[in-house]
């Protein structure tokens, strides 16, 4: 109800401006595929491989051998060529479900029946089970070890419980751990079950369970905290322990018998998790044996995550790959993705064309029938190192992510991703067919580019065409990320033009922040030439009375020097040179 001001005073009101608003995720390369472990189709941030390798794992057993996937071989290059931040998103075949822990016993008999809080994994999959497929109760071998605890699952530790102040820490440990050497992946100190207090669990750790939208449109989560941990999110408070100490900041408060929360908090001590379902796919056709199943997937397992990644207000990256679909054996899947890249028009998507064994002729056919300036495709498949010891087949877009990053790390988006300055390949150790003259001539021509082998020099991408049929200045993808580069960067500054006035004064403020910008990328090479029209000309009356503010932006790409001309010319002897 509005306030009536009759007579003169000081009226003081609040406004509460503070509610926070989640910042879009912000990534350089999104790669999807399956994983050994971790969340299941919920883009996930890492910042390093030993930061994808502990919340995704790396390698798993099949039969009597160890393997590994292509998305972590994708992630692994992309990190050792310089890229700072990846998206990952896990797919998965069938159905996954989390571990929990409830045997978090409180400190006292009184409570002996109702644990004081439980946990849940973030990671799905039976990999996190290790306490046998049954309810842990504590039992560890000799020295501290669990009993089924493998470096892909994890364990929780209690410690630094204080009554005195109704705290305690908690720890999330490595599962193949020991006592005498914890390996601690992460730790909270200072937590409380009051729900009242700023370091309550559940707002320290976070107790939402996200999940995939019905529409794959958005991830949906459940419960009132965002998840601050890697590994786990608390699933319920037990025993909470409200006003747990008194406006003195000392006393224990409970009633007439403080005891009752004292007695509520966590007894020091730890535990695994258990009850998780869903195992990788044994029998999965991998690397150069991917078939229409795909590393134990059916490509249709791919869908929803596709669908996800089109939310342009919630994930943010300028590279999609999925290594593991091919066209000619998954072409709905990456014709997905290209018509994602095209409708998000912020990204660029690296998609292979034919799977191992293929010739070029096989290769140039199936580019013809693609046409997109937001995708390119490069050939032939390469051979890598895996972790686990062996030689492994693996197609180009496991690799071509990494040196899109190795780009825009060592010069600009706007560069090249090829020849022998930027596009080395780190870790391949050859090529499926060594390209001749002949060979590269008739990819490039077909839209396809080609990763040479030069004697002495290495592998090497030797091209740098998208899949745009009509030649123009976008039928390449230094131009094509350029293009990328200055829409993001002119768009979130038009964004804080919406609901200003239409003036001169907004025109100029925006003006006054493109200028310098399209200035300093013409000064690093990535423009000739470059004009803005935001003035009368093309803001009428009749524009301004519509509501819009129109701009036009000029550019002229710097184009890149592919086809190096040398003329020798030999003279006769007593020929004059001219200066």
């Amino acid at each position: 109800m509005a306030e009536t001001i009759i007579s003169p005073g000081v009226f003081q009101r609040e406004n509460d401006i503070s509610f926070i608003q989640p910042a879009p995720i912000e990534a350089g390369a999104v790669i999807l595929g399956p994983t050994v472990k971790g969340p299941v189709e919920i883009p996930t941030v890492v910042t390093s491989y030993g930061n994808f390798t502990n919340i995704f794992g790396v390698t798993f057993e099949s039969g009597s051998n160890s393997h590994e996937f292509l998305t972590s071989l994708a992630v692994k290059n992309y990190f050792q060529q310089g890229g700072n931040t990846c998206l990952v998103t896990r797919v998965v075949n069938g159905s996954f479900s989390a571990a929990t822990s409830t045997f978090i016993s409180a400190s006292q008999s009184e409570f002996a029946s109702t644990a004081s809080f439980s946990l849940e994994t973030l990671g799905k999959g039976a990999i996190f089970n290790n306490s046998q497929g049954v309810a842990d109760t504590g039992v560890e071998n000799t020295g501290g070890s669990l009993i089924s605890g493998s470096a892909d699952n994890i364990r929780w530790q209690i410690s630094n419980v204080s009554a005195a102040k109704g705290t305690f820490a908690l720890s999330i440990r490595k599962g193949d751990d020991s006592t005498k050497e914890k390996t601690i992946l992460e730790t909270f100190n200072n937590l409380s079950l009051d729900p009242n207090s700023p370091n309550y669990i559940e707002k320290v750790i976070g107790n939402q369970a996200p999940a995939i939208s019905g529409d794959a449109s958005q991830v949906i989560a459940t419960g009132d905290y965002v998840n601050r941990s890697n590994y786990i999110r608390v699933a319920s408070v037990n025993l909470p322990t409200l006003n747990y100490l008194g406006t003195d900041g000392v006393t224990v408060l409970s009633g007439s018998d403080a005891k009752s929360f004292t007695h509520r908090l966590p007894l020091a001590s730890s535990g695994s998790f258990f009850g998780a379902t869903g195992t990788v796919a044994n029998g999965a056709k991998l690397f150069k044996d991917i078939s229409t199943t795909t590393q134990g997937l059916a490509a249709t397992d791919y869908d929803d995550v596709i669908t996800l990644l089109g939310n342009k207000d919630d994930y943010q990256f300028n590279i999609i790959s999925a290594p593991g679909l091919v066209y000619s054996l998954h072409s709905t899947q990456i014709d997905n993705i290209i018509s994602l890249a095209e409708s998000r028009g912020d990204c660029i998507a690296v998609v292979d064309l034919q799977s191992y064994g293929a010739t070029v002729s096989n290769v140039v056919a199936q580019a013809d029938v693609l046409n997109s300036s937001y995708t390119s495709t490069y050939w032939p498949w390469l051979q890598m190192q895996s972790a686990t010891g062996k030689n492994v087949w693996a197609p180009a877009s496991t690799v071509i992510p990494g040196v899109y990053a190795f780009t825009d790390g060592a010069s600009a988006p706007w560069f090249a991703p090829a020849g022998l300055v930027r596009g080395g390949l780190t870790g391949v150790i050859q090529a499926e067919k060594k390209l001749s003259k002949t060979d590269r001539d008739n990819l490039y021509n077909g839209k396809v580019n080609p990763i040479a082998t030069f004697p002495g020099t290495g592998i090497a991408v030797f091209g740098q065409k998208t899949l745009q049929t009509k030649a123009s200045a976008l039928d390449r993808v230094n131009v094509r990320r350029l293009l990328i580069e200055l829409k993001k960067f002119i768009g979130n500054q038009a964004n804080n033009l919406v609901f200003e006035q239409n003036t001169i004064t907004t025109r100029n403020r925006f003006l006054s922040t493109v200028n310098p910008f399209l200035e300093s990328v013409t000064q690093r090479n990535g423009l000739y030439a470059y004009r803005i029209v935001m003035d009368d000309s093309n803001n009428t009356a009749d524009v301004v009375d519509r509501n819009q503010l129109v701009g036009q932006i000029y550019i002229q790409p710097a184009k890149t020097a592919e086809f190096i001309v040398l003329d020798f010319v030999v003279e006769p002897t007593g020929a004059s040179f001219g200066v």
